[in-house]
């Protein structure tokens, strides 16, 4: 193993683990707390996420539940939910915040693929960027006298497996949004 392969595996599993997160905002036929948690609400001057204002539930597939730990976050919970890009509009009920989610439309389950190859794609750029990164220090090692060039290439073809196991990651977890998108 090379210092310089060692030192973006990290950087390529934050990548990963970041695509990951944003797989779970873009929503499917099924309900989840993932979908509206981390929209931002202005409450007493600052701005919250909507996890730290109550709690957060799905009691069937196409229902949210949110409780605010105090009632008087109910109406900025509100516009920020209107805001968000959630697909349905929340009704406040009593003490809780409703959201019904319609059945998706052919046209939005385009849209959401799409979003979903963008998200992969920049995820993969990513990847791609840190493997330049990790080959030019490869290259300056080289220059430098600290590698031969038989190293030079055995490093090079362990960043290329590094970012090939990475992009089969981004593809198992790109294929079944998809299908969870589709069905």
């Amino acid at each position: 193993m090379y210092k310089e392969t060692e030192k973006i595996k990290p950087e390529i599993q934050r990548a990963i683990d970041f695509f990951q997160k944003e797989l779970l905002k873009i929503r499917t036929g099924q309900a989840s707390p993932s979908l509206v948690e981390d929209v931002l609400v202005e409450a007493f001057n600052q701005k919250m996420t909507l996890k730290q204002l109550g709690s957060i539930s799905c009691p069937d597939r196409r229902q949210i539940v949110i409780q605010p730990w105090d009632r008087s976050y109910l109406g900025p919970m509100e516009k920020a939910l209107q805001k968000s890009n959630v697909g349905a509009n929340p009704v406040v009920d009593k003490d809780v915040i409703r959201i019904i989610l319609p059945q998706l439309t052919e046209e939005y389950r385009k849209t959401l693929l799409k979003l979903l190859s963008e998200k992969a794609e920049q995820t993969r750029q990513i990847i791609r960027r840190w493997r330049d990164e990790a080959w030019k220090e490869i290259q300056e090692s080289v220059r430098g006298g600290q590698l031969r060039d038989d190293d030079k290439f055995k490093g090079k073809d362990e960043l290329q497996k590094i970012v090939d196991e990475s992009s089969k990651k981004i593809e198992g977890m790109m294929k079944k949004k998809e299908q969870e998108i589709l069905s």
